[in-house]
């Protein structure tokens, strides 16, 4: 028997990703500087952690109901509600999944199989693919482009449809680029949209590291809330990457349907976890805000510092990532990225990782303290100069 044979194909044939060999590398390198893990370098707020912890004193370590707790789930509303304007039942429209990322896997099983096609705009999260061949159905890349802002247009979106397009994904605020979308363009993809049958997945965890204006989410937009999945979560606004806790929102057939995968694949959200962020939803605005500042205080620094290094930089609208232009240096990303690691010690991770179209890029990550984002970029823009 041939072990390998009895792996199904559709998982065999799913790349690993691209980013795990950079970081599997910097574990044997002393003095790195990373720019490369997609996580705050802020702890968890004190009131958060301390929530968490009194959940423990309380010997609150049951499972809690499928959906997640009642007060959680009233909370996301609330905060939906408040932030974006969306409204949405903390009965039937909302469900606590085991960070984003299993939100999007059990999106996709519920609305995606053989022959449906995934619509996914590249460069984005590396997951939207993967759980895209998962689930069996087909990924359709759309190559979003630095002269359109890293932005979805109307007109990429229409010529990507075909009959056998299912779901579309918005990853906005987006990684790796940082790239947004404005109402204007929302409506504009919203147009192409309301009358066929497709169903939207927008990715908005993001949505609070927004610097210049207000997240609008596509499910805001007049006919979209019923044909959209939100999902956002906990990681990146809250700084609980590790807590691992997510959610869903969206039309209650599409909620329970996710739920039933939900229920056998996972039973329930960490209980400890559901309990402090109760807490970051009813009492952590002020900290957020404090964070957003200082990224986009450290946005600024790494745009103009990639900039002096001659590199064409793309100023990014939110997340906490920027992406420039490598291609004047005449190397792959790949090339650069393992060249800089090995003779600089700084970690960026290659465009390429993201999509194809990501090739001629690097991802920069500014969830980093000033201290190490000058460093990096001394030894950057050092780099550049030698190898020019």
């Amino acid at each position: 028997m041939i072990i390998e044979d009895m792996i199904c194909e559709n998982i065999r044939n799913t790349p690993p990703s691209g980013i795990r060999k950079y970081f599997d590398l910097i574990n044997e390198m002393q003095g790195v500087i990373s720019l490369g893990v997609g996580e705050p370098d802020f702890i968890t707020p004190w009131n958060i952690r301390e929530a968490g912890i009194y959940s423990l004193e309380r010997g609150h370590t049951q499972y809690s109901s499928n959906a997640g707790f009642i007060e959680l789930r009233s909370e996301i509303a609330a905060y939906q509600r408040r932030k974006y304007g969306l409204e949405y039942s903390w009965k039937d429209e909302i469900l606590v999944t085991v960070g984003g990322s299993e939100a999007i896997d059990a999106a996709l099983r519920v609305l995606a199989g053989p022959g449906d096609e995934v619509i996914i705009p590249e460069p984005s999260f590396v997951a939207y693919k993967g759980c895209t061949y998962f689930s069996r159905a087909t990924p359709v890349t759309i190559n979003l482009k630095s002269k359109n802002k890293f932005r979805l247009t109307a007109e990429e979106l229409e010529n990507a449809i075909t009959d056998r397009t299912k779901v579309i994904i918005l990853p906005f605020p987006n990684n790796p680029t940082g790239g947004i979308m404005e109402r204007e363009d929302l409506e504009k993809i919203a147009s192409v949209l309301r009358n066929k049958n497709v169903i939207v997945i927008s990715d908005e965890i993001y949505s609070e590291l927004t610097y210049e204006g207000t997240h609008v989410s596509i499910a805001s937009l007049p006919g979209m809330r019923e044909k959209t999945v939100v999902i956002n979560g906990f990681s990146k606004a809250f700084a609980m990457t590790g807590w691992r806790l997510g959610y869903v929102c969206g039309h209650p057939e599409i909620i329970g349907a996710m739920k039933k995968v939900h229920q056998y694949a996972l039973m329930c959200a960490p209980t400890v976890a559901q309990d402090a962020a109760i807490e970051a939803l009813k009492n952590s605005d002020g900290d957020v805000e404090m964070m957003r500042k200082e990224y986009n205080h450290r946005r600024r620094v790494m745009v103009d510092g990639f900039k002096k290094a001659g590199l064409e930089c793309f100023e990014p609208k939110g997340a906490f990532y920027v992406f420039p232009s490598i291609k004047s240096t005449g190397m792959k990303s790949d090339e650069f990225c393992e060249r800089l690691l090995m003779q600089e010690k700084v970690l960026v991770v290659p465009g390429s990782t993201f999509g194809e179209c990501g090739e001629g890029f690097i991802r920069a990550c500014y969830a980093a303290s000033m201290e190490n984002i000058y460093e990096a970029l001394k030894r950057i823009k050092r780099f550049i100069e030698g190898a020019r």
